[in-house]
């Protein structure tokens, strides 16, 4: 099998996900990571067996890299990605793509220039019940989608927030729920409902006066297909209750998915503790398979450890995308949709009107 060379750039807690699956997918031959200078950089090429380099452009030219994970704190995303993308080097992208859309754009120009490939992480779009969905989306089982909410219940602590110092800042983290919690169930709220005209929302901080950043958000977005949405994401119901994503189409069906249950995940400190699973379907003449789906889905995540699972299965999607010159499943353009949905509701919050798309760069 064609193997891609692969590295790294960042050595941080999600990074461990990518390098297991860099390690062991056969499409890929990890050689690298990238990162500033201290002993974890050093401790984790040694886990890894790859070299240390603390410059993108040399570890690019020095072992010859063809693909890489840029997977350092978010406003950190752009500098990485366009220094490889420029030298024709394929990026896979935590996520969100950027803090900006300025950031997003610049480094999808930099793909253009340098012919390469950008995707974007967003790993539940490759979880059963998500997929399950959008199927039945793709069938026609709910007609045109009409109505999308996503929601988030979430808790982060104040130990979650002083566990990294670029945690709860504008400049370490560009932004709060709404840019590290929400990207997941933003992408899928755009995937299922499609292009969006118009938003309204709001944020604040609620019960977390140690960070600068919004701990709660809600809006309401009217899309191009007339469709209307709603979404209310938060960390600040202690101890977490879900994250949920549903759809609701013309004929009256409906679809949903609890993409993450009770305490929300947190990469390199703790495990999911809730299999995901389709919490609404009432498309006709399978409303009685919620059951043996839930079950099914369940046994899959007890079998196995489900981050890593589903990083690896976007992983291999990536590289295979490349090797093949198809795209990703998760592109840069959706990427940056996700950046200007939750752009818009800070927009919307500091001028005081709906904003419309698209949005230019700021």
């Amino acid at each position: 099998m064609e193997k891609l060379r692969t590295a790294l750039v960042g050595a941080g807690k999600v990074a461990h996900l990518h390098a297991a699956a860099l390690r062991a997918l056969p499409e890929s031959e990890f050689v690298a990571v990238c990162s500033r200078p201290s002993e974890r950089l050093g401790a984790f090429a040694d886990r890894y067996g790859v070299r240390a380099f603390t410059d993108v452009a040399e570890m690019v030219d020095r072992a010859r890299v063809q693909a890489l994970c840029v997977c350092t704190p978010h406003p950190c995303h752009a500098a990485p990605t366009i220094a490889a993308a420029r030298a024709g080097v394929h990026v896979l992208v935590e996520k969100p793509m950027a803090s900006s859309l300025a950031e997003c754009d610049g480094m999808m120009a930099a793909a253009k220039t340098g012919g390469a490939v950008i995707g974007l992480v967003s790993q539940r779009r490759f979880y059963p019940p998500c997929r399950r969905i959008r199927r039945a989306l793709d069938e026609g089982l709910l007609g045109r989608p009409v109505l999308g909410t996503a929601t988030i219940l979430g808790w982060r602590d104040e130990a979650y927030y002083r566990s990294d110092p670029w945690r709860g800042s504008w400049a370490g983290e560009g932004g709060g729920v709404l840019v590290n919690q929400a990207p997941h169930q933003l992408d899928l709220l755009l995937w299922y409902m499609g292009e969006v005209a118009e938003v309204f929302g709001y944020w604040a901080n609620l019960n977390h006066p140690y960070i600068e950043v919004d701990d709660t958000a809600v809006a309401v977005v009217r899309f191009k297909s007339g469709a209307l949405g709603n979404i209310v994401v938060s960390n600040s119901q202690n101890p977490g209750i879900n994250a949920r994503v549903s759809v609701h189409g013309a004929n009256g069906a409906s679809a949903g998915v609890q993409t993450d249950g009770g305490a929300m995940f947190i990469a390199g400190s703790t495990r999911i503790a809730d299999a995901p699973f389709n919490d609404i379907w009432t498309i006709p003449g399978q409303e009685s398979l919620l059951a043996q789906w839930k079950e099914e889905d369940a046994a899959l995540f007890r079998s196995t450890d489900p981050m890593e699972h589903f990083h690896r299965l976007q992983v291999a999607d990536f590289l295979q995308a490349v090797l093949a010159g198809r795209p990703p499943a998760v592109t840069a353009a959706d990427g940056r949709r996700t950046v200007e949905l939750f752009a818009s509701i800070y927009r919307a919050t500091r001028d005081g009107w709906p904003i419309p798309f698209p949005l230019p760069a700021e």
